[in-house]
C-alpha cells in the first residue's frame, strides 16, 4: 500500500494540457519510489466513486484537473473516512482553490510539489450534504461558472467565465433571502451571496488574503444587496475589486455555519459546478476535514 499512488487525470480539464503531458508527469510523481496508479475519468462521478472505494489502498492520490475534478476527490475521501493525503496538480480554467494555497500553475511544478511537499489540513463545506472545496454561491455571474461551454472554456481560460456573466448584467434579478449565523441575520434583497474558503472566485473576484484565513473553521460570507441604480452596482463592484467591505451594499462576516431561507427556484454552484436550490440551505465548515499536499516554504 505505502509504495502506491493513485492518480485521477481528467483528460478533458483545462486545455487538456495534462493530458497532452501525463507521460512527463507520471514519472515526476514516482521520483519518490511510489509508484502510479492512472485513472482517467470519462464520466461525472467517476473520480468520487473510485477515490470512496479505494483511497484506503494507496500512500496518496492525486488529482490532475481543475477544481470540479478537485471536490469528487475530496468527495470521495471524505466518503471513504481517511486521511489520505490529496496532492492537486491544478490544469483546470480558473483553478482558484491552487491560487489560494500557492499551488504552481506550471503542471510539472506542480507534479513536484507534490512528491516534496508537505501535508496540510484544510477546510470543506457542506451545502445541505454536498461537500464543496472552497465556494457556494447565488446569483450575478454565478451562472457563469457552470454555463460556460467546455470548449470555450478550453479555448480562453477565466475569459468564459467572464463573456458569461456578461449575460446575467443585462437581467439583474434579485433574491429575498434570509442569512443566520452566530450573531448575525441578514435580510434583504441581494443580486449575488457566497460562502467562501478562497481568495479567488472565478478568477475574477479577488479577495484580501489578509482577511482571508484558510485555516480557522470559518467561512468568508460576502452579500451584495440589491443596487438602487447603475451607478451604486458600479461602485459596489470598484469596492469589491478594490478588496473594501465597507460599501453600503455589501455584508461581510465571518461564520461556521450558516442557515439560509431563499427562494426554491435559486441555483447555487459550488466549486463552480451546478448545484440546485432549496428553500432551506444549511452550509457547514468541515474543520481541518482532509489533508492537502502543499509546497514547502
Amino acid at each position: 500500500m505505502m509504495d502506491r499512488q493513485l492518480v485521477v487525470l481528467n483528460p478533458r480539464a483545462g486545455r487538456c494540457q495534462a493530458a497532452r503531458r501525463i507521460a512527463e508527469l507520471l514519472p515526476v510523481l514516482e521520483t519518490d519510489g511510489v509508484t502510479a496508479e492512472l485513472l482517467e475519468t470519462s464520466a461525472a462521478g467517476d473520480a468520487r466513486q473510485t477515490v470512496a472505494k479505494r483511497a484506503g489502498e494507496f500512500a496518496r492520490v492525486v488529482c490532475i484537473g481543475g477544481d470540479g475534478t478537485l471536490n469528487e476527490v475530496i468527495s470521495g475521501m471524505l466518503d471513504a473516512g481517511t486521511d489520505v493525503p490529496i496532492g492537486y496538480v491544478p490544469a483546470g480554467s480558473t483553478n482558484d482553490l491552487a491560487a489560494s494555497h500557492g499551488l504552481s500553475r506550471d503542471i510539472l511544478q506542480a507534479a513536484r510539489d507534490v512528491v516534496q511537499g508537505v501535508a496540510a489540513p484544510i477546510d470543506v463545506g457542506l451545502f445541505n450534504g454536498r461537500c464543496f472545496v472552497y465556494t457556494a454561491s447565488f446569483g450575478v455571474f454565478t451562472r457563469a461558472s457552470y454555463a460556460a461551454p467546455q470548449a470555450v472554456k478550453n479555448a480562453v481560460g477565466h475569459l468564459a467565465y467572464i463573456f458569461e456573466g456578461m449575460k446575467d448584467l443585462t437581467h439583474i434579478a434579485p433574491y429575498t433571502v434570509t442569512v443566520e449565523a452566530e450573531g448575525v441575520r441578514f435580510s434583504g434583497d441581494c443580486i449575488f451571496g457566497m460562502a467562501g474558503n478562497s481568495t479567488s472566485m472565478g478568477g475574477v473576484l479577488k479577495l484580501d488574503p489578509e482577511q482571508v484565513d484558510l485555516h480557522d473553521g470559518k467561512f468568508e460570507v460576502i452579500l451584495v444587496r440589491k443596487p438602487k441604480h447603475i451607478g451604486q452596482l458600479i461602485s459596489a463592484a470598484v469596492a469589491l475589486q478594490s478588496q473594501r467591505y465597507d460599501h453600503e451594499l455589501l455584508c461581510f462576516f465571518k461564520a461556521d455555519s450558516l442557515r439560509i431561507a431563499a427562494p426554491a427556484n435559486m441555483d447555487w454552484t459550488l466549486d463552480g459546478e451546478f448545484q440546485p436550490g432549496a428553500a432551506e440551505i444549511e452550509i457547514k465548515n468541515l474543520h481541518n476535514a482532509v489533508r492537502l499536499i502543499l509546497p514547502r516554504v
